[in-house]
């Protein structure tokens, strides 16, 4: 009987030894393949436009924005644009004596990376037909030579709250040397302005206003390097002496020549940023009714 089971044992051995290999090997396989997933998936991340952005140079966007009916709606138009540029700081500076809650609670909701800060424009210096948003300018340029340094690199941008923005003005200016220029809509009367380009180089301006300025552009025409703004500290908008329409001629002259401007935008051939300004609202029916007993911010 003994005999008659060891044989019949050894008869099925083989089996059983190539039926516990067969387990083996797909027990394996089901290990091995959650972890080829993840690495097949990573380039297609890669093709579909994801890239390690670490390496751009930061693009440092300087609103100065005022308490006003449309302030929000105008702030919220940018921060749909700029939330979607990669490696973006925006710096908020209020024409205020505080921060105001409006702006500050709009800034930590906005998922943009700012600075928030503030100075008050005299109000004398307020007038119709004086220089704009003169103070606010210099206080974000003060910031960036205070917080950056030589190691950083970066792009400076005067965006103002009343302008439409392409994201790909954003990618034009992000290779800027220098200084960089391009077209501008809906400026000086006419459907846009902008640099005239011969060689590679700007030697005129298409302009209908003031066409001898020596930069004959608009705050949203141009971009600087970081570093040119921190090997210049003197450089500022200025407020005495200054016309209206000519604080971008006056700072620009104190760090670059018309010769060295860098045209972007197909040669300033094509427009990538429009001087939109909302609509003042109609609120003349305000004062003549109820207030809602629920406040809402605007």
């Amino acid at each position: 009987m003994k005999s008659v089971f060891l044989s019949r044992f050894f008869i099925l051995l083989p089996w059983i030894l190539i039926v516990i290999i067969m387990i083996d090997i797909d027990s394996k396989r089901a290990v091995r393949s959650p972890a080829a997933g993840r690495h097949s998936r990573a380039p297609q991340a890669v093709r579909a436009g994801g890239s390690n952005h670490s390496a751009l140079p930061i693009i440092y966007a300087i609103t100065p924005t005022y308490t006003r009916p449309v302030q929000k709606a105008e702030l919220t138009r940018l921060a749909h644009a700029f939330r979607q540029v990669p490696r973006f700081h925006w710096i908020v500076v209020e024409d205020s004596t505080v921060r105001t809650e409006l702006v500050a609670r709009f800034l930590a909701g906005c998922r943009v990376p700012f600075t928030h800060l503030h100075v008050f424009t005299h109000r004398r210096f307020k007038r119709v037909g004086m220089p704009r948003a003169t103070e606010q300018r210099n206080a974000a340029l003060a910031w960036l030579r205070h917080h950056r340094s030589r190691r950083d690199s970066g792009v400076v941008f005067f965006a103002d709250d009343d302008n439409t923005y392409s994201l790909e003005l954003f990618e034009e200016m992000r290779s800027t040397q220098g200084v960089s220029v391009w077209p501008v809509g809906f400026v000086g009367g006419r459907a846009y302005e902008r640099p005239l380009v011969s060689g590679g180089k700007v030697v005129g301006w298409y302009t209908g206003w003031r066409p001898d300025r020596p930069f004959a552009t608009d705050m949203a025409g141009f971009a600087v390097n970081l570093q040119v703004i921190l090997a210049n500290p003197r450089a500022q908008f200025k407020r005495g002496g200054s016309q209206p329409g000519m604080q971008e001629s006056d700072f620009l002259k104190q760090i670059t020549k018309v010769s060295e401007l860098e045209p972007k935008a197909n040669n300033c051939t094509r427009v990538l940023v429009w001087h939109t300004r909302t609509e003042k609202p109609h609120l003349a029916n305000e004062p003549k009714h109820r207030k809602d007993s629920v406040v809402i911010e605007v």
